[in-house]
């Protein structure tokens, strides 16, 4: 699930770019403390110790999800994401988005995995209903939203991502039935890796992996991947709320991403794109802002947006696509995630 890059570069401009392809959460981890040391020891030692306590605090969440994550890859029940696929167009996009928001796949998986669909002729609806599904939520993901924001919050962002993969499924597939969007894939763009092979090739499901030696290895080593991606990325992320926390004044917050209105939440929508880190390490950052007056359906709004449209997935995304898909995927992620923060917060208000 959670693979490290291939390093092919050579020289020494090479084995830099390596070791920050491989460690760069790492080594932004000591540069940001070691800065802060030099400036302001007090401080340094503060937002260790709260980065520490924070991820103490997490780790019984943080256990459920690694081994949740181990589990599905082990069993090879991600495989059963090809069988969302066949069918009616209506039924296609409602399976696409349920299993969107349900997936346990990787951040890296999600666009080889995009790559192999839409090269094997699957329509571009269902696959614009899962792709915006996806890295909005998944069963780890809901864990920890539910110990860092509570289950009402974790509730509302799950269905959050299944309406936003029906809605664009929705939208997708009624422009394409217009005649739009029937060339999809850039010449290059071609499938790869991670989720990718499950669906071109399913294995079956072995509920019970641990009597198969090459299930066990494999639930070893993602274990250990996944354990090892989200305790850099939620180190990184607290180590960041203790800053926001000790140096953003709660004013400001509250003036920007607080109070009622529609303002805070179109705001936390294009704020999301350039600000969101990761989708495990945007949990706590979110949590601090909440605390200092940020509306939640600005919260809700941002992680939405941010998860979808982060500018590494932007990126990755038109890699793939041709740009008037691209387009469509911005505009259909923009636009859900903002209904999604208002229709939140109404819902909060009235049931206030």
């Amino acid at each position: 699930m959670f693979q490290p890059n291939t390093f092919t570069a050579k020289g020494p401009l090479g084995f830099a770019s390596h070791i920050w392809s491989e460690h760069r959460v790492g080594l932004a981890i000591v540069g940001i403390l070691g800065l802060i040391f030099a400036v302001e020891p007090p401080q340094a030692v503060e937002s260790t110790w709260f980065t520490i306590d924070a991820l103490l605090s997490t780790a019984p969440f943080l256990v459920l999800s690694i081994l949740m994550a181990a589990y599905a890859s082990a069993t090879g029940a991600d495989g059963l994401i090809a069988k969302a696929f066949t069918g009616a167009p209506v039924v296609m996009i409602v399976a696409a988005a349920a299993l969107g928001g349900l997936s346990p796949f990787c951040s890296c998986g999600v666009i080889p995995l995009i790559a192999a669909l839409l090269a094997m002729g699957v329509p571009l609806a269902p696959v614009m209903a899962f792709w915006l599904a996806s890295p909005v939520i998944d069963p780890s993901m809901f864990i920890l939203t539910t110990g860092l924001l509570g289950f009402e919050f974790a509730v509302a962002k799950t269905l959050t991502a299944v309406g936003l993969g029906l809605f664009g499924g929705v939208v997708t597939h009624a422009l394409t039935a217009s005649g739009h969007f029937r060339d999809v894939l850039k010449p290059q763009a071609r499938g790869g890796c991670c989720g990718a092979a499950s669906l071109t090739a399913p294995k079956p499901v072995a509920w019970r992996f641990w009597t198969d030696p090459a299930r066990r290895s494999t639930f070893a080593r993602e274990a250990w991947g996944t354990t090892v991606f989200l305790v850099k990325w939620l180190a990184l992320a607290f180590l960041l709320e203790s800053l926001m926390l000790a140096y953003v004044p709660a004013a400001w917050i509250s003036g920007a991403l607080g109070g009622s209105g529609l303002a805070p939440i179109v705001t936390a929508t294009f704020v999301g794109v350039p600000a969101y880190l990761n989708g495990y390490a945007a949990l706590p950052l979110v949590s601090g802002l909440m605390e200092q007056g940020m509306v939640p359906g600005a919260g809700l709004t941002f992680l939405v947006a941010g998860g979808v449209t982060s500018l590494p997935a932007a990126i990755a995304v038109y890699a793939l696509v041709r740009p008037r898909v691209f387009a469509l995927y911005i505009a259909l992620a923009l636009s859900g995630s903002l209904a999604s923060g208002l229709l939140y917060q109404l819902w909060l208000g009235s049931a206030g």
